[in-house]
C-alpha cells in the first residue's frame, strides 16, 4: 500500500501480491476495511493514527513486522522531523497489545540510520502461552 503508484509498480502482478494505492494520512477510511491479513509489513514510515487499524488487520496469529526510525536519527540525517521519528521505546509501546517476539533499537550501517524494528505476533484468544525457561 502505497500513495505513490510507482512505488508500488515493482510488485504489480506478482503472484499472491495485491498492491492499494491509497493515502493513508489523508483521512480518508481505512482501506483494508475490515480485513485481516496473516502478516503485516511496515518500513521506513510512521503516521501514529494507523497503529490501532494495523493492529487490527492482524488475523489471530497474524505477524507484524514494523522497521521505521528512531528520535536519534536526527542527528545524522533525514528525517529529522519528530512527526517521522519515533521517542525511545515508542514502538514497544504502541505494540503493547502484541506479544513481542524480537525488539531492536540502534544504528545500523550501509546506509547509516538509527531506528527501531519489531517482531510481534497477535495472540489467539485462548491459545495456551509457553513462558521461556533458563537453561
Amino acid at each position: 500500500c502505497d500513495r505513490d503508484e510507482a512505488a508500488l509498480g515493482g510488485l504489480a502482478g506478482e503472484p499472491g501480491v495485491e498492491t492499494v494505492r491509497a493515502n493513508l494520512e489523508d483521512g480518508s477510511p481505512w482501506p483494508f476495511g475490515t480485513r485481516q491479513f496473516l502478516g503485516v509489513v511496515v518500513t521506513n514510515y510512521l503516521h501514529r493514527p494507523l497503529f490501532s487499524s494495523i493492529a487490527s488487520a492482524l488475523s489471530p496469529g497474524g505477524v507484524l513486522i514494523y522497521e521505521t526510525f528512531s528520535r536519534q536519527q536526527a542527528q545524522i540525517g533525514k528525517p529529522s522531523r519528530d512527526d517521522f521519528l519515533l521517542q525511545p521505546g515508542e514502538l514497544l509501546q504502541r505494540c503493547s497489545g502484541l506479544r513481542v517476539v524480537a525488539y531492536e533499537d540502534g544504528r545500523l550501517s550501509d546506509p547509516e540510520r538509527i531506528i527501531q524494528r519489531l517482531c510481534a505476533v497477535k495472540e489467539v484468544s485462548g491459545a495456551p502461552t509457553y513462558p521461556l525457561q533458563a537453561r
